[in-house]
């Protein structure tokens, strides 16, 4: 089974965040229902591919007993525009996950503070392709949250070779 970033993103959309392992116990479940195989290995670069691409992100909830097991939750990043795969929209009658809210401030905090951190890794070794894209990422957040990202954004542009 292949899915979009978008496609992930709606998957995650309708419970609030997800663990990894709920996303994809989700992505097979919808692999299941179009009578498809799936590999956990090929689910795990699906999911990890839609993270680096701030489709989905890590969240940390102030209150670590909201997550049973204090594993690290996924929901929607600021690159991603959530669209349901087909017969997504039966996930929550089939899966008994509950729905979770997700404080957007907190959230646009840790988003920010990993884009700085991956900015600075992009621009000290000179990974100017990296660095494009996370000057798009930084456009992104500031229309997705209430963040300024001038700092990173300045950063990667003047890192960024001119034409």
């Amino acid at each position: 089974m292949s899915s979009t970033h978008d496609e992930l993103a709606g998957v995650v959309d309708l419970f609030g965040a997800l663990r990894y392992v709920q996303l994809a116990d989700a992505l097979s479940e919808l692999a299941f229902k179009r009578g498809q195989s799936v590999e956990k290995a090929a689910l795990e670069v699906e999911i990890n591919a839609a993270i680096e691409a701030y489709a989905l992100v890590e969240y940390e909830p102030a209150d670590r007993t909201a997550v049973s097991d204090c594993e690290t939750l996924l929901t929607v990043g600021p690159t991603a525009f959530p669209t349901l795969p087909p017969n997504a929209e039966d996930l929550p009658h089939i899966l008994t996950y509950d729905r979770r809210s997700v404080d957007r401030q907190r959230l646009a905090t840790q988003v920010t503070e990993r884009l700085t951190t991956e900015a600075a890794t992009a621009v000290d070794a000179e990974n100017f392709d990296r660095a494009a894209e996370l000057l798009d990422v930084a456009y992104d957040i500031e229309m997705w949250a209430p963040i300024e990202t001038d700092e990173i954004r300045s950063r990667l542009t003047a890192a960024l070779p001119q034409d």
